[in-house]
């Protein structure tokens, strides 16, 4: 039985973690050979203040471009 653990920031809907979910399962049960009940998903929310990446806080870098835009 794997057990998923999943670490996002906030702000993902409801609909966005089912999609997720469901393909994340998906994946899990054709590389394991498992029945969908097997796997296990955690989500963890975190806020934009509480990750760093480079020495600067999520929070305090510009908010990032659409999908498919460069900024």
């Amino acid at each position: 039985m794997p057990n998923i653990t999943v670490e996002i920031f906030e702000g993902r809907t409801l609909d966005q973690r089912r999609q997720f979910v469901e393909g994340i399962t998906e994946a899990a049960v054709k590389a394991f050979g498992i029945d969908p009940e097997g796997v296990r998903i955690t989500f963890f929310e975190i806020g934009r203040q509480d990750l760093a990446r480079g020495g600067r806080l999520f929070s305090d870098k510009a908010a990032p471009a659409p999908t498919g835009e460069k900024p």
